[in-house]
């Protein structure tokens, strides 16, 4: 058995299009440096879990509600919080050939009372395949492309263990983060 914890994040979104970010410090999980005969440490993440519910975070979005929006964990150092509207993600960012792209998810919601289909996940790391940050920080990404008619939450929970890296593996994920 693994030592997984998990850590979570959330970030809300309004009535308006627009971009936010909201960061996940990791600093006290990674340390790329090796010194001496100790190895760095990275953070595997092995599982990520969206969930996109109402304010209240107690209810999924109503029924009634419209707008679209694309979700995202990624391993970006250096960037700083911001709500929906005041945030901004460069062009070609939160896609699935994107190397810093932990995992995303699509939410569409219609309007319509049958309910909508449910969150598309375009990616994910997996169990036997994690993704291993070896940065500081991950951000919660979120790209509101068509206004949500009522606000929503956007909320992820990462499972999550520290592991041990040799120079190699460690040079490779420093080279591979590196933006």
């Amino acid at each position: 058995m693994k030592d997984v914890f998990y850590l979570d994040t959330a970030i809300d979104t309004t009535t308006s299009a627009g971009d936010g970010l909201q960061t996940l410090d990791l600093s006290s999980y990674v340390d790329p440096i090796a010194r001496g005969r100790s190895k760095g440490t990275g953070l595997a993440i092995y599982k990520v879990h969206f969930d996109i519910c109402d304010d209240s975070g107690n209810d999924g979005v109503a029924a009634a509600a419209t707008g679209q929006l694309r979700a995202g964990i990624l391993s970006l150092s250096g960037a700083t919080s911001a709500a929906v509207g005041a945030g901004g993600i460069v062009a070609n960012t939160m896609n699935a050939s994107n190397d810093l792209m932990i995992a995303g998810v699509n939410f569409y919601a219609g309007g319509t009372a049958a309910g909508d289909p449910a969150p598309f996940t375009f990616l994910e790391p997996s169990i036997e395949v994690p993704y291993i940050v070896v940065r500081d920080q991950v951000v919660l990404a979120v790209s509101v492309s068509t206004a949500m008619s009522v606000g929503a939450s956007v909320k992820v929970r990462l499972e999550c263990a520290q592991v041990t890296l040799d120079q190699s593996t460690l040079n490779q994920l420093l080279r591979t983060q590196t933006v």
